[in-house]
């Protein structure tokens, strides 16, 4: 049975988010400094961090007044999962259908 986590696949359905997410994924970041990176405000990036925090996706870690956010390893190794029970199921359904006998007519 798939398991997938609907939340952090919507979630990394949109392209600001998704561009988000690759920049944590490469260091942590504060809002500010996100926000001078994309083409968005800053109102905006903290609106994406949040549903990709909801999502299980990234954690974020208060430094005085500054919050640093980061990919959280749980989401990412739950995606993963996801996509390798998917491509298993793919895998055999495809084995399979190759290996039916062959309709003889």
């Amino acid at each position: 049975m798939l398991t997938y986590h609907r939340a952090a696949w919507t979630a990394l359905g949109d392209p600001t988010r998704q561009a988000i997410f690759e920049r944590l994924l490469e260091q942590p970041t504060a809002v500010g400094a996100l926000a001078r990176e994309l083409p968005v405000s800053r109102p905006a990036v903290s609106q994406h961090l949040k549903i990709l925090k909801t999502a299980g996706l990234v954690t974020v870690e208060p430094r005085g007044t500054r919050r640093v956010y980061r990919a959280d390893p749980d989401g990412i190794a739950a995606l993963r999962s996801d996509l390798e029970t998917f491509w298993e199921q793919a895998l055999k359904g495809f084995k399979a259908l190759v290996e039916q006998p062959q309709a003889k007519g």
